[in-house]
């Protein structure tokens, strides 16, 4: 092949160039969150973690009622210092995005805000998943974006 047949082609990265990881900050969410990072950075591709408080979570007792408590800001905080020193150790740019409500919802409307090329979680250690169906089962039947799944 000359060189005026090579120009033809493009050069650069075919992977994903935005991954998607969804973190709560277990176990398993940080191994997800692990691996996105390492996949970013052989890629070049921008890593965007998420968290997902949920509602039950919120809603504390006091003074004769129920009021907001959110009760994931401490989690939050630390989960931004894990993203932010995950990124300088594999030389990644990365965000954190800090969503409240149900998981799916939130995952698949920020992935699909940023045209995100993969998403990336944890696997569910709750028994109970395994009859209404785990996080990464429902992204998966979103049939959406190609999902992996870190035990």
């Amino acid at each position: 092949m000359d060189g005026a047949d090579r120009s033809q082609f493009e050069f650069g990265n075919d992977g994903p160039s935005v991954v998607v990881a969804g973190i709560d900050g277990s176990e398993t969410s940080l191994r997800a969150g692990a691996f996105a990072a390492g996949l970013a950075r052989r890629e070049r591709s921008r890593l965007v973690c998420v968290f997902v408080e949920t509602f039950p979570g919120y809603v504390a007792v006091a003074a004769g009622g129920l009021t907001p408590v959110p009760v994931g800001d401490q989690l939050s905080t630390e989960l931004q210092k894990l993203v932010s020193e995950g990124a300088a150790y594999h030389g990644v740019p990365a965000e954190l995005i800090l969503r409240r409500g149900d998981p799916f919802t939130e995952l698949t409307r920020v992935a699909g805000d940023l045209r995100a090329d993969m998403v990336v979680v944890g696997a569910s250690t709750h028994a109970g998943h395994r009859l209404i169906g785990s996080l990464a089962v429902r992204l998966v039947r979103a049939g959406r974006w190609p999902v992996t799944v870190v035990p």
